[in-house]
């Protein structure tokens, strides 16, 4: 599992900026030290790191203006792509960037990079200048609302939502919302207020029905991405409780958690899922939910309704 990192120390950061230098300034023959700007010191800077430590993909966040916040130097290592690191340090940016309360994200891309930031909710506004004195580059921006906080398949998303409202009506009640989605990450926030006890913390059924839904959110997401269908539910669940929420319920799903065989839907055979959510409050992890679902597959749900 791929987890963003904060450089802090020294050595860090020397790690971070070599790896800048190499994939984007080496390759046109740019001397070390080429890859910094005035930006450094007051910029939010965010990496992934491998099993091993070393640095394999980047980003940096600055601000323009009070309501106006930048994205540079997003990098992901040629042998790393295609595994959602983009959009993962995309996300991690864009969440400070609405922290501090940002309108709008914009960046200068490269040709090659414009599909890749479109993914990610943003459109071209034009021309920028060029990079290097010699890369072409487009400008785009992202304006930061409510709806497009999802990163990909906001359809979907909305879907999902919707079919948590309409289904379980005390989701919305509880102000469960999917905040996030990259393809390999789902994040799904509630509401504290609405789900305080009186100790001022959130309810222990309000964690656990945040964490069902979740996982059941990430399956109903998967099944979308592979062109199937079925009928998710949940057959069995284990948590564990550490501390309490007194701020803001996360509910995270990685893909790495998820472990399943889709291939057997395809032929029209039930099979159980298992996966986990790991709980946070603010940046905190406070719990842990281990789920086994079974999806059925359509022609099953037929012959269960007609039975009953």
């Amino acid at each position: 599992m791929y987890k963003v990192e904060t450089p802090q120390s020294d050595e860090e950061f020397e790690k971070y900026f070599a790896f800048r230098w190499f994939m984007l300034r080496k390759p046109w023959n740019f001397p070390l030290g080429s890859e910094k700007d005035e930006y450094e010191q007051v910029g939010i800077h965010r990496m992934v790191l491998d099993a091993e430590g070393e640095v394999i993909a980047i980003g940096r966040l600055h601000f323009n203006t009070p309501e106006e916040a930048q994205l540079r130097h997003i990098a992901v290592h040629p042998d790393h792509h295609g595994k959602g690191l983009g959009k993962l340090i995309v996300a991690a940016l864009e969440s400070v960037a609405r922290t501090e309360g940002i309108e709008r994200i914009v960046t200068n891309s490269r040709e090659l990079s414009t599909p890749f930031f479109k993914s990610c909710g943003f459109e071209v506004v034009g021309e920028a200048t060029t990079e290097l004195g010699q890369l072409k580059r487009e400008q785009m921006v992202k304006k930061l609302t409510e709806l497009n906080t999802v990163l990909l398949h906001p359809r979907w998303c909305k879907e999902l939502q919707d079919t948590w409202y309409e289904t379980i009506p005390i989701s919305e009640q509880m102000g469960i919302k999917i905040y996030r989605f990259t393809g390999r990450t789902l994040e799904v926030r509630a509401s504290l207020n609405k789900n305080i006890n009186l100790h001022g913390t959130m309810f222990a059924g309000s964690i656990f029905s945040l964490a069902t839904l979740t996982g059941w959110g990430m399956l109903f997401l998967m099944l979308k991405e592979k062109n199937l269908t079925g009928e998710i539910v949940l057959g069995d669940a284990d948590i564990h409780y550490h501390k309490p929420i007194t701020s803001q319920p996360r509910a995270v799903c990685n893909i790495e958690s998820v472990s399943g065989k889709f291939e057997l839907l395809a032929k029209k055979r039930k099979k159980p899922f298992t996966l986990r959510v790991d709980i946070h409050d603010g940046q905190n992890p406070v719990a842990e939910f281990k789920g086994v679902y079974w999806i059925l597959p359509p022609a099953e749900v037929k012959e269960d309704e007609s039975v009953e």
